[in-house]
C-alpha cells in the first residue's frame, strides 16, 4: 500500500475546503438565529441551530439587508468552510427570516430605520406620466399575477409599449434579479413607469420584497416605480417605498390605462350634450331668423317694384316722344326742300304725299 503524502495544518484546511467548495459549492439551510452579534461594525456572527444541532455562520455587515434578531427563523444560502481555527463554518452569501412573526418583526424593524431616513416621504412621491406610451415590468412571466396583469392592460387600451424584464419574485435570489432589472431600466430604457408586480402569497413568498437593497433601489430609481404585490391587505417596504402602490397586478393595469368602453361612452354623451344644445340653440332663434328673412325679402320686393315703376315712367316718356305716336295723333313730317316750287314728301300716319310749294309766308303769332 503506497504511503499517503504528509500535509501540514494549513494545507489540511485547504485541502478540505476545496473539497467543500467542489462538492457544495452553495448550500441553503434553514434554522432558528443564536447568538447574533456585530464585531467593530463590520462582521455578523451568529449560530444557526435547530433542535440538535448549531453551525457558526458568519458574513459581511453590508450583505445583512433585513435586521435580524437572536430567535428569529431564517433561510440563509452560504458557502462551507474549514476556518484556520480548525472551525467549521458556514460563510452566508444571503439570508431572510421565515414565518409570519418574524417577517413581521424583521418588516417593522426596517421600515422604522428607513422611515428616520425619509425613504418614503410622500412629498418626493411621482405620479403616473400623462400621454403614457411605454411601461416597463418586472415580474416572472411564468406568474398568474404576469398573466391577469397583461389581460387587463390589453383589454382596457391598446397600442402601449411594454418591455418585460422575467425576475423570480420570491426566493433568496429574487431582490438581486429585480434590482438588476430597475437598474436595466433606470439605465437602458425609455420607459416611462415600471411596473414590479407579484400574484398573492404566504409571508414567505412576499418576503423578497421587504429587503433593504430592494427598497432602497426602488426609492433611487429616475423612473417613476408603481407595485402591485400581493393582495390588498398585505404590504412591503417595496409598496413604501415606490410612488405608487396599487393593490394588485390588476390593479395596476387599471390604473396605469383609461378604459376604452368608458372612454367610448363619455365621448359619445359629450356628442349627444353638443347636438342638443345646438338643436336648442337653432330652436330659440329661428323665429329671429324667419323675421330677419321676411325683412330682407320684403326689402327686395319693395326695391324691385320701385325700379318697375321708374322703369314704366320712362318708357312712357319714350313713347311720348316716339314719332309714331305724333303721326298718330294728326300730324305729318315734311322732308324736301322747303322752297316755293319745289316738290316736298308728307308722311302721315297711313299716307305718304307729294306736294309741291307755291307759296311760302312767315307765321303769325
Amino acid at each position: 500500500m503506497a504511503e499517503q503524502p504528509k500535509l501540514s495544518v494549513s494545507e489540511f484546511v485547504d485541502l478540505c475546503n476545496q473539497t467543500l467548495e467542489y462538492a457544495y459549492s452553495g448550500v441553503i439551510v434553514e434554522g432558528e438565529i443564536a447568538s447574533f452579534k456585530v464585531n467593530q461594525g463590520k462582521w455578523v456572527f451568529f449560530d444557526l441551530k435547530d433542535e440538535e444541532t448549531s453551525v457558526n455562520c458568519f458574513m459581511p455587515l453590508f450583505s445583512l439587508r433585513m435586521p435580524l434578531e437572536d430567535g428569529m427563523k431564517v433561510v440563509i444560502r452560504a458557502v462551507p468552510k474549514l476556518t484556520k481555527w480548525g472551525r467549521f463554518s458556514l460563510t452566508v452569501k444571503q439570508i431572510m427570516p421565515v414565518g409570519e412573526g418574524n417577517i413581521k418583526k424583521s418588516f417593522e424593524l426596517l421600515k422604522k430605520k428607513l422611515e428616520k431616513e425619509g425613504l418614503f416621504d410622500p412629498s418626493k412621491k411621482r405620479g403616473i406620466p400623462e400621454d403614457l406610451a411605454s411601461i416597463g415590468v418586472i415580474s416572472s412571466t411564468q406568474a398568474a399575477g404576469y398573466a391577469d396583469f397583461c389581460k387587463i392592460l390589453n383589454a382596457r387600451w391598446g397600442g402601449l409599449k411594454v418591455l418585460t424584464a422575467h425576475t423570480q419574485v420570491q426566493g433568496l435570489a429574487a431582490a438581486d434579479q429585480i434590482i438588476a432589472a430597475l437598474k436595466y431600466f433606470n439605465e437602458h430604457s425609455e420607459v416611462q413607469i415600471i411596473a414590479i408586480i407579484r400574484g398573492g402569497g404566504s409571508a414567505d413568498d412576499l418576503a423578497v420584497f421587504n429587503d433593504e437593497a430592494l427598497a432602497r433601489a426602488i426609492a433611487s430609481s429616475k423612473i417613476p416605480v408603481i407595485t402591485g404585490i400581493g393582495h390588498e391587505v398585505d404590504e412591503s417596504l417595496a409598496d413604501l417605498a415606490a410612488d405608487i402602490r396599487a393593490s394588485t397586478p390588476s390593479n395596476v393595469a387599471e390604473m396605469l390605462t383609461p378604459d376604452k368602453m368608458e372612454r367610448k361612452a363619455i365621448v359619445r354623451a359629450n356628442v349627444e350634450a353638443i347636438a342638443e344644445r345646438i338643436t336648442e340653440k337653432i330652436s330659440q332663434n329661428k323665429d329671429v331668423v324667419f323675421d330677419g328673412f321676411s325683412r330682407i325679402n320684403e326689402k327686395v320686393n319693395d326695391k324691385i317694384s320701385n325700379l318697375e315703376a321708374e322703369i314704366k315712367a320712362k318708357q312712357k316718356i319714350l313713347e311720348s316722344i316716339n314719332p309714331e305716336a305724333v303721326l298718330k295723333r294728326g300730324y305729318a313730317i315734311i322732308s324736301g326742300r322747303v322752297i316755293e316750287g319745289e316738290t316736298v314728301k308728307a308722311v302721315t300716319f297711313d299716307k305718304e304725299i307729294e306736294a309741291k310749294i307755291n307759296k311760302i309766308s312767315k307765321r303769325k303769332a
